[in-house]
């Protein structure tokens, strides 16, 4: 992992539908792409109505897949879908959450997409315990960045300050801080 890899990644406390600054945002999407709750309803409510029509010929994805649709009424220009595996019973849990992440990133790559925000895939609803969740997610980004060239920047937005002090410690533990 280089120097590099790490400095193109941040990690902060927000709201994943109101990433104004990123070129794509990451939905932690259900294997139909629908709306529900949690980060899917909140980037389905923020786009509109022709995210859940684009999303239709695209589904179901299986846990680990990752698919692109433009971002309508978001301020992105992409939403990247991810399904996470739900802890406990999509197996190997840990290879396929890393999954999610490198796929998401290769879809940045192949677009061009310079950045890219992402929710705690998995860590939610899907029943990942955070602290894992983390370290799998921002090892697998730090690994897979350096095979992205065109992908700048990098930012975990989490939804409240308990889960953005995990990413950030456990960003500066792989750091060797």
């Amino acid at each position: 992992m280089t120097m590099d890899a790490f400095s193109r990644i941040e990690c902060r406390q927000g709201d994943i539908a109101r990433q104004n600054d990123m070129e794509a945002v990451v939905n932690a999407a259900n294997a139909e792409l629908r709306p529900g709750g949690g980060v899917a309803g909140a980037l389905h409510r923020a786009a509109g109505p022709e995210l859940d029509r684009a999303c239709r010929s695209l589904a179901p994805i299986q846990p680990g897949q990752a698919v692109i649709t433009e971002a309508f009424a978001l301020p992105n220009r992409y939403v990247i879908h991810c399904l996470g595996p739900v802890y406990g019973s999509d197996e190997p849990s840990d290879e396929l959450l890393a999954s999610c992440y490198r796929r998401a990133l290769q879809l940045a790559e192949e677009h061009s997409i310079a950045s890219v925000a992402f929710p705690a895939l998995s860590s939610g609803a899907f029943g990942y315990p955070a602290a894992e969740a983390a370290r799998v997610a921002l090892s697998t980004v730090l690994k897979t960045l350096p095979d992205c060239p065109h992908v700048e920047r990098v930012r975990f937005v989490l939804f409240d300050g308990e889960s953005t002090r995990l990413h950030q410690r456990t960003l500066a533990s792989l750091n060797g801080g």
